[in-house]
């Protein structure tokens, strides 16, 4: 039972990160009342490759 307990807490952890990095530091704003945690997830974004669309917007 412990382990799946562990297991979920886990799972938990990992999704409240997926939701900060998406909410905050991927649109460029910074984490309200958690500084460190937004610079962290800022280096992230920083290391990561980004894909620029040089095409032409169709209308």
């Amino acid at each position: 039972m412990l382990p799946i307990v562990l297991m979920m807490l886990v799972i938990l952890l990992l999704a409240g990160v997926v939701v900060l990095y998406v909410a905050y530091p991927h649109r460029g704003e910074s984490v309200p009342r958690a500084k460190w945690v937004g610079d962290a997830l800022q280096k992230s974004v920083d290391a990561m490759p980004t894909i620029k669309d040089d095409s032409p917007t169709r209308r």
